[in-house]
């Protein structure tokens, strides 16, 4: 996204640089908080499929006015990537799908617990909206697996969803194990984009439910997938999330921000650590591809 990108003209793009956020859509956390009120009373929570970072930026912030001591908050970022180093935030390069992943998440929370799990992970999208879904579904899926091993009972779990004409069977499996489960599309998500945000809240496994990272998380045991169609299908609330007030995604606004007499071009809080890319370009400039 360099100087002559339109990006610059999106709105919360560029807040989030004047802000110190590393990405944009920290603004869609914040949002989905002052809906629903994650983070009251939380101390540890991890987020999943982090890089570059600014989910963790909100946690550690929020997090850090429930208590009086700083070091009582625990926040665990996990993703495949490397991400650069964030104050207070410990990270684990590893895979969700991994048991590995949970035990060290679970050390570091010295045995306990956490209070909330967040994941905002997708996957590479590339425009056939049922494979995109589909992809999603099952990243969430395993967001999900490995926080049934992390949240503590009662705990909080919010994470990115493609919504599409197959999505009930997904909100019907996030209802097993939550008491309260719906669905926010935060004001700073384009309206042009199909995604949205789960917030899954009061866990509560299913009877007997044992915990297993290898096989599907759900099978015939414990729920029956026919009862997923006609009219006991399970439809979740849908919201909107921010004040109707705030900026809107899909416009573009004035170069010139409140309190600005000229625009100066800020550069992004934080570039790609060993992007996928990065090989690919090193071989193009030395002509081996």
């Amino acid at each position: 996204m360099g100087k002559t990108s339109k990006d610059k003209r999106d709105i919360y793009y560029r807040l989030a640089k004047e802000e110190g956020w590393r990405a944009r859509s920290a603004f869609k956390l914040l949002q989905i908080n002052e809906e629903h009120n994650i983070f009251n009373g939380v101390t540890r929570a991890v987020d999943l499929c982090a890089a570059p970072g600014s989910w963790s930026q909100v946690l550690t912030k929020n997090l850090r006015q429930n208590v009086e001591n700083a070091d009582d908050v625990k926040i665990v970022a996990v993703d495949l990537q490397a991400m650069a180093a964030l104050p207070g935030v410990i990270q684990i390069q590893g895979d969700i799908t991994e048991v590995s992943t949970a035990n060290s998440i679970i050390k570091e929370f010295e045995g306990h617990k956490a209070d909330l799990v967040v994941c905002d992970g997708a996957p590479d999208v590339t425009g056939l909206h049922d494979i995109d879904e589909y992809v999603q579904s099952q990243l969430l899926l395993a967001a999900l697996n490995i926080t049934t091993h992390v949240l503590k009972s009662g705990g909080i779990f919010v994470a990115k969803i493609f919504r599409g004409k197959d999505v009930s069977l997904l909100y019907s499996q996030l209802k097993q194990f939550f008491t309260y489960v719906t669905v926010s599309k935060p004001r700073s998500s384009r309206n042009s984009s199909i995604e949205a945000f789960v917030v899954c809240k009061d866990y509560q496994p299913p009877k007997g439910y044992v915990l297993n990272m290898v096989n599907p998380l759900l099978d015939h045991k414990y729920c029956d997938f026919n009862e997923f169609t006609g009219p006991n299908r399970f439809i979740v609330p849908f919201n909107a999330c921010g004040d109707l007030s705030a900026y809107d995604s899909d416009t573009s606004y004035s170069l010139l921000l409140e309190g600005q007499t000229s625009y100066n071009y800020k550069k992004p809080v934080q570039g790609p650590i060993n992007p996928p890319y990065k090989e690919v370009i090193e071989k193009c400039k030395n002509l081996q591809l």
